[in-house]
């Protein structure tokens, strides 16, 4: 196919003349996104500068208990985690996946024990947040990259799911929580869904029956080599430019609702923080920030219900959720299992969601550390 008019390729090669080579058409989800960001592996962590530097005196005895975050160099949230834990004295390690070559680390498998550079640490509560593969800085189509992400990959989805310390959002339930399955278990709870086939002929399908948009099945954000990230965002479907044309992967299309307000809910433990987003379509918060207003919005106690009901079933305890107000409903669109917050709080001038989360985090850390009543055991 022609890659910018989709049509098909010249096959009127004159005999003994090679083959044209198919080009196939650029998939849907893939043209005029020119969302582009460069996430940069500069060392931020207040902690991990702190004892790196050597600022922090060591103390012996037992193994120190810590919160092992898994993420990456740019996640700002769990910076300002490090920071606010420790104005509590409670210890911070982190493993970016940015910055894992060259990693000092041995991890114990009959005791819930690391070695994390020359410290000696006992997880208390492990949260996997911006660990993606994806970021490991190797060159996948080589051996050695290919080795390198297969080893990490392994070993952080163990470290997220290992039964002898607690998670943050456990990997074993969130690991299989696509949007479908989102979908089904927002419908079992009460709350008004879009219609929505999954297709590789998008043209074919109207769910609802009217305007529809179409949106990636995985991710938001590509990163098809180390911290080079391109967005995936929901665009209209428009039947006269799909036509038959088929995408190389199944996408989702979605029924279009015209909604009075968007909502995104922060649910921290059992709480519900909720901010009101106006924007003119859905890209407009990656590609335009700065035309997008958030303010602070109180969330009714009927949806904050229905939103912890979610979070139980689906085992999260940090999560932000994306809803339409259509006409007295709340339609759920989607939950973020990673969520970001800090932009959130920015645009409406407020921090209430990362002294929620920060104070959540503390209160798990000394509830789990109180359970073990004493270290000296481990």
């Amino acid at each position: 196919m022609d890659e910018a008019e989709g049509r098909p390729a010249d096959l009127g090669n004159p005999p003994g003349a090679a083959a044209q080579p198919f080009l196939r058409p650029t998939p849907m989800l893939l043209q005029g996104q020119d969302y582009f960001f460069r996430s940069p592996d500069t060392l931020l962590d207040f902690q991990e500068r702190m004892f790196g530097a050597d600022l922090v005196a060591d103390e012996p005895g037992d193994p120190v208990p810590c919160v092992l975050v898994l993420a990456r160099a740019a996640d700002m949230e769990m910076n300002e985690l490090s920071l606010a834990l420790a104005e509590h004295d409670i210890r911070m390690v982190r493993i970016d996946a940015d910055r894992s070559l060259d990693l000092a680390l041995t991890i114990y498998t009959d005791t819930p024990l690391i070695e994390f550079q020359r410290w000696l640490l006992r997880p208390v509560l492990v949260w996997r947040r911006h660990f993606d593969i994806s970021a490991i800085p190797v060159d996948p189509t080589t051996v050695h990259g290919a080795y390198v992400r297969e080893q990490w990959s392994a070993v952080a989805n163990w470290l997220a799911c290992r039964g002898d310390w607690d998670q943050v959002n456990s990997v074993r339930s969130t690991e299989h929580l696509d949007r479908l399955t989102q979908l089904q278990g927002a419908s079992a709870v009460g709350l008004r869904v879009p219609r929505t086939a999954v297709t590789t002929m998008p043209g074919r399908s109207r769910p609802g029956g009217g305007r529809c948009i179409v949106k990636a099945a995985g991710h938001h954000l590509l990163e098809p080599e180390p911290g080079a990230l391109r967005g995936l965002f929901p665009r209209p479907l428009d039947i006269r430019l799909t036509g038959e044309a088929r995408e190389p992967a199944p996408v989702l299309v979605q029924q279009y609702l015209d909604a009075d307000h968007e909502l995104r809910v922060f649910v921290i433990g059992d709480r519900a923080i909720g901010f009101r987003v106006q924007k003119l379509d859905p890209a407009q918060l990656w590609v335009d920030p700065d035309s997008v207003v958030v303010e602070r919005v109180e969330v009714p106690e009927d949806l904050v219900q229905r939103l912890l009901a979610l979070c139980r079933q689906w085992r999260l305890d940090v999560a932000g959720f994306d809803l339409l107000g259509v006409g007295g409903e709340w339609v759920f669109l989607e939950v973020n299992v990673n969520c970001d917050w800090r932009w959130f709080e920015h645009r409406a001038d407020c921090a209430d969601v990362s002294t929620a989360v920060h104070d959540w985090v503390r209160s798990r850390f000394t509830e789990l550390s109180t359970a073990k009543n004493g270290w000296g055991s481990w």
